[in-house]
């Protein structure tokens, strides 16, 4: 059993002034964050903390803009569970990670700082609340490393088919722990998650891929996959794929309590970082 990393824990405070390059979610580039690029990530995550702070959920789930997704009608690259051990505590986030461009993924633990440092394609974020017994569910699940870990498949592909175990992306990963949480289930296996979002009408979103971005993908991107898409889809180049907007909608048509919070980017005015933390991450 693989164990869920923890990454390293900073006040905020001291991440505007430790923008290293390796620290400052840059260990897959050389380039370090420009300032004005760190403080914008650290008051969007001290703005998410005060919408958490106030709505105080045991369990919620945020997602970023990591990348430009416009030309595939999305908005959102990729999202996490959030989540504090105790009233008081620091929030903490849960998600799976790229390793650095490559065919591989792990699971990650850290402070709410490092989910925006990075260098985004925007800072407008995404807060999904969903009601009282999804969220027990999702903290008992979030407390069971060894329940994480079963719903974990370490070879990555950023466009995985929804119904293979084969690969998995970030949002996959995600979908398959919310999967047990909707269900009250305990799925002992992958496909048993998959098995279940089938029989429950979840729908991916589809991505219309053109042969020369395939080929491309394929050939120069340890981290895309095509060989686990059903035939037609790799023919007419239509890949469908778990995305942050398909599984919002999955989550609020299962569970129709769940409140869809859209947070723009800051301002850049002077908000309170009490109790925020980060270190390095990757992007997604």
């Amino acid at each position: 059993m693989k164990r869920i990393v923890k990454r390293g824990v900073l006040p905020f405070a001291a991440a505007l002034l430790l923008a290293s390059p390796v620290w400052a979610g840059q260990g897959c580039s050389d380039k370090p964050l420009e300032p004005g690029t760190v403080r914008t990530a650290l008051q969007t995550a001290a703005q998410l903390q005060q919408q958490l702070d106030q709505r105080a959920p045991k369990v919620a789930l945020i997602a970023r803009v990591g990348q430009d997704l416009s030309q595939y009608g999305l908005r959102y690259s990729h999202m996490a569970f959030v989540a504090r051990g105790a009233a008081g505590e620091p929030w903490r986030i849960s998600h799976l990670l790229n390793d650095c461009g490559q065919a591989t993924s792990a699971l990650w633990r850290e402070g709410l700082g490092n989910f925006f440092l990075d260098d985004m394609f925007s800072f407008d974020s995404l807060l999904i609340v969903p009601d009282a017994k999804i969220q027990d569910r999702l903290e008992k699940l979030l407390r069971n490393p060894a329940a994480l870990e079963q719903m974990h498949s370490s070879s990555y592909s950023i466009v995985a088919y929804p119904f293979s175990t084969l690969h998995q992306n970030s949002n996959q990963w995600v979908l398959e722990i919310l999967s047990e949480a909707l269900s009250g289930q305990q799925f002992v296996k992958r496909a048993d998650a998959q098995a279940w979002l089938k029989r429950s009408a979840y729908q991916p979103d589809a991505l219309k891929i053109s042969t020369l971005k395939r080929l491309g993908g394929r050939m120069f991107k340890a981290n895309v996959a095509f060989d686990d898409h059903p035939i037609d889809q790799r023919v007419t180049g239509n890949i469908e794929t778990i995305t942050v907007d398909s599984t919002v909608r999955f989550l609020e048509s299962a569970a129709p309590q769940t409140q869809v919070i859209p947070i723009s980017a800051p301002q850049m005015v002077e908000l309170p970082l009490r109790n925020a933390t980060a270190s390095a991450t990757a992007s997604e």
